[in-house]
């Protein structure tokens, strides 16, 4: 009702700006097929609903200008078979233009007002866990671990609870259905292995007759870890690990199309930047302005890497990090170190298809042999190309990985990034590094 009540108001603001649209006769008709074509929208946009729980913003926004350009292509259709095309293509402009803005801004309101009165006690539902297992304490920690999700968890029910099991454990399944009745429970979460026909059915049998929603919980390996998507072959159903939306190729060719617009754009401008830079280098010490090293790139092939050089010329750059206080580093190159001009010559990278703008930051051969022994999963953030800044690098993980856990959540970071992949998450990225550039990165060295 909100949508439909700002779409008609953001119409209706365009239309007083122009009066003589209210002068024609068929104005209602206008009005009733700009209201249709939202209906397209809401079917297609339902998966993120006001009421789904746990919706990312970033998500939501790409939503809402999906929305948008759906309502575009539905609403001049509509007009057209109409031969309702005299608006003029200003009207359109100033109204969609109204619509970027507004839409992501009220569904992220309309978001942000449910999960505070979910913090504050309200629209909640009542679930109930069939399980004490491992794979039901995963599920709760995801289910608490944002109160603004709105799950009040009243109860575990499991024929065998373990002693050091720490939830309100209410008693064996057979208990299930009477606590269900008398306890109005919306949501029944089924985390039992299913090797039982008998429990399975007798539990969604509880769900159906007291009209609670069932949930079923797979119990996966704990070696399975990570973002997972649902398939099958026939009957048979299967989940396929690390989904990324980089694997469509509308994503990979909008992510393309922005790298080289981006890089055209910085590389135009960046004589302003490269030949002072340049100079400062020669003058600093003796050797080339631009340090060139091999680092494993997409799908683990190598590529020539380009940066500034901000160290003397050694024979360990090649296998050894720079340090807070490292000797080979020039006076310069710790000022270009220190607010990131010295990766700025990657956008030749980018240009040449080897980098993206924002990806896993591309490491040395010699560090991808090394930790890929060490770090599981280690080679999966090569599945995309490696970018100039990356989600890990505005987290607090950028810099030398002295230890071994400080890579670990590096790549923790690049594998959360290649899976919740949106534009709109590059520009948050892009936005935060330009910002810890300019007050300095404390880890840049």
């Amino acid at each position: 009702m909100v949508d439909f009540a700002l779409l008609n108001l953001l119409f209706l603001t365009v239309v007083l700006l122009n009066p003589e649209i209210l002068n024609c006769h068929r104005v209602r008709t206008i009005f009733l097929s700009l209201n249709v074509a939202y209906i397209p929208v809401a079917w297609l946009m339902k998966s993120v609903a006001v009421d789904a729980r746990s919706i990312h913003l970033d998500r939501v926004v790409s939503a809402a200008m999906k929305g948008v350009c759906i309502h575009i292509i539905c609403f001049t259709s509509l007009l057209y078979l109409q031969n309702l095309t005299f608006l003029g293509l200003s009207v359109f402009f100033t109204f969609y233009l109204l619509c970027l803005f507004f839409f992501p801004l009220t569904w992220i309101i309309c978001r942000l007002l449910i999960k505070h009165l979910r913090r504050k006690g309200y629209n909640y539902v009542r679930c109930v866990i069939v399980g004490t297992n491992s794979t039901a304490r995963t599920l709760t920690e995801n289910m608490i671990n944002d109160p603004g999700y709105g799950y009040r968890i009243l109860g575990y029910f499991d024929n065998v609870c373990l002693p050091e099991f720490d939830g309100n454990y209410i008693g064996p399944i057979d208990r299930l259905e009477e606590f269900v009745k008398e306890n109005a429970v919306d949501e029944i979460y089924f985390t039992l292995s299913g090797d039982k026909p008998e429990v399975i059915i007798s539990v969604m049998k509880t769900a159906d007759d007291n009209m609670a929603k069932f949930f079923y919980v797979p119990r996966i390996s704990r070696y399975i870890t990570g973002t997972f998507k649902l398939g099958s072959i026939g009957t048979s159903a299967l989940l396929s690990t690390h989904p990324t939306p980089l694997s469509s190729f509308l994503n990979r060719a909008a992510k393309r199309t922005f790298d080289i617009l981006f890089s055209i754009m910085f590389l135009a401008v960046s004589p302003v930047i490269f030949i002072p830079v340049a100079i400062a280098i020669k003058l600093s010490s003796p050797g080339p302005v631009f340090f060139k090293q091999q680092r494993t790139g997409y799908h683990g092939k190598p590529f020539m890497c380009y940066k500034f050089r901000t160290m003397k010329v050694n024979d360990s750059s090649d296998s050894v990090q720079a340090t807070a206080n490292d000797p080979r580093k020039t006076r310069v190159g710790e000022f270009l170190r220190h607010t990131s001009i010295d990766e700025l010559p990657q956008f030749l990278n980018v240009l040449r298809g080897e980098m993206s703008v924002v990806g896993p930051r591309p490491h040395m051969l010699k560090h991808t042999e090394d930790y890929s022994k060490l770090i599981d999963r280690y080679m999966v953030r090569h599945m995309v190309k490696p970018g100039i800044t990356g989600w890990a690098q505005v987290t607090g993980f950028r810099g030398e990985t002295k230890y071994l856990w400080q890579m670990q959540g590096r790549v923790e970071r690049d594998m959360w990034y290649i899976e919740h992949w949106s534009f709109l998450l590059d520009l948050k990225i892009i936005v935060k590094t330009v910002t810890n550039a300019v007050r300095g990165e404390k880890n840049a060295f």
